[in-house]
């Protein structure tokens, strides 16, 4: 097989599953090429990647003239004739989806790739599904969180895309029900595979002497809950509890945050130290006696799927403190591979946050339960094998 991965940008800070997804799919001899619709963004990325040999592709996302976009479409009639009819099932694809797939089209017939999968159920899939109407070749994706929980997502379209994809996949049981139970798509169109880690790159050390520090990354949004973490750590300043809370990442909220910071007067125990490194990251969970996650579906739906991270300080035998959203539950069994909390309740984020900060045994068998968990759902190795079945399936 020779596949084709599409994303929206490439490389993304926030978006290292995909990247330890093509790692597995290499090492096991998969023949990979990357497709991105829009350039990077980011200041900072990720160390591993460099580790991926697949070369990519920038989509053109703008005709310079509408006689180029005329005459992309000509020069792919001439491989696919089809194409003037397939184009007019799509009348909601924005012309930079349609430039793009035409584009996407000439790279396949050229390169004979053989599948087509795409990251996220939003453009990146709407360029995957004309592509496989246009050429044949067949696609699938992978639905993670905001493309199928937000309330601007356009929930016809996102049907229509599970009922024609070869197969689809999410990354959690909790996203499988809402998807097949909320929208009806049918139970073989949807499989559950968890994002998986490399578990060479991440180590278990024991948490049992750490110092006591709190560790949070993200992206500086609603959906990630860091304005009750702030709340929570004002609570441990004013019962006397010496820590520090680094939160590590930015985004949108950065200024509020900041401001939050200020107004409770928990400069002194709570900083935000911007985007950084994997490795860099990965310093700091080691480091740290209690990893916060407190996630809240935001005021718009969107909400996490199961983050990355969160199964990256299991990993590492960072005891863990998060909320019962989404795919979360799944791998924080409270009281037993972590504590789970009430999401929005900075109260109850407070007491958790202080039960791992003062009990060094409580870390060490949580983190020892956690790790388990990980090692038996989580083996990028595993998990990416079950994606390569379904492609040749």
């Amino acid at each position: 097989m020779s596949v084709a991965y599409i994303v929206k940008r490439y490389p993304r800070y926030s978006e290292t599953f995909i990247v330890n997804e093509i790692l597995a799919h290499e090492k096991a001899g998969l023949s990979v090429h990357i497709f991105a619709l829009l350039p990077p963004q980011d200041a900072h990325f990720q160390d591993i990647i460099s580790r991926v040999k697949a070369p990519v592709t920038y989509l053109p996302a703008k005709a310079d003239r509408a006689s180029t976009f005329w005459e992309r479409q000509k020069k792919v009639s001439r491989r696919y004739p089809e194409v003037w009819h397939v184009l007019g099932q799509f009348p909601s694809a924005s012309a930079r989806e349609v430039l793009q797939s035409l584009e996407l089209a000439l790279h396949i017939s050229r390169m004979q790739l053989t599948h087509l999968h795409a990251h996220f159920a939003t453009t990146s899939t709407t360029v995957a599904q004309i592509t496989s109407a246009i050429t044949g070749v067949p696609f699938s994706f992978t639905a993670h969180a905001k493309d199928i929980f937000h309330q601007d997502n356009d929930f016809v379209a996102l049907v229509t895309k599970f009922q024609q994809a070869k197969c689809a996949i999410t990354v959690s049981d909790f996203n499988y029900a809402y998807l097949t139970k909320d929208l009806a798509v049918q139970n073989d169109k949807v499989v559950t595979i968890y994002n998986g880690l490399d578990l060479a790159e991440f180590p278990y050390s024991s948490p049992e002497s750490r110092e006591p520090k709190i560790c949070a990354v993200g992206r500086l949004v609603e959906k990630k809950g860091f304005c009750d973490l702030i709340s929570a750590c004002q609570q441990l300043k004013q019962q006397g509890i010496t820590f520090q809370c680094e939160i590590i990442g930015d985004g949108e909220l950065k200024a509020e945050l900041q401001q939050q910071i200020i107004d409770l007067a928990v400069e002194d125990v709570v900083t935000l130290k911007g985007s950084l490194p994997q490795e860099n990251v990965k310093q700091y969970l080691r480091q740290a006696a209690v990893f916060a996650a407190p996630c809240i579906v935001g005021e718009d739906g969107n909400r996490d799927g199961l983050p990355t991270v969160l199964l990256e300080s299991m990993a590492l035998g960072t005891p863990c403190v998060s909320t019962d959203v989404t795919g979360i539950p799944e791998v924080i069994l409270d009281g037993q591979t972590g504590l789970m909390v009430e999401q929005r309740n900075p109260n109850s984020l407070a007491k958790a946050l202080l039960s791992l900060l003062s009990q060094s045994q409580l870390r060490v068998t949580l983190s020892q339960k956690a790790r388990s968990l990980i090692e038996s759902q989580f083996n990028i190795h595993n998990n990416a094998q079950k994606i390569r079945a379904l492609f040749q399936r």
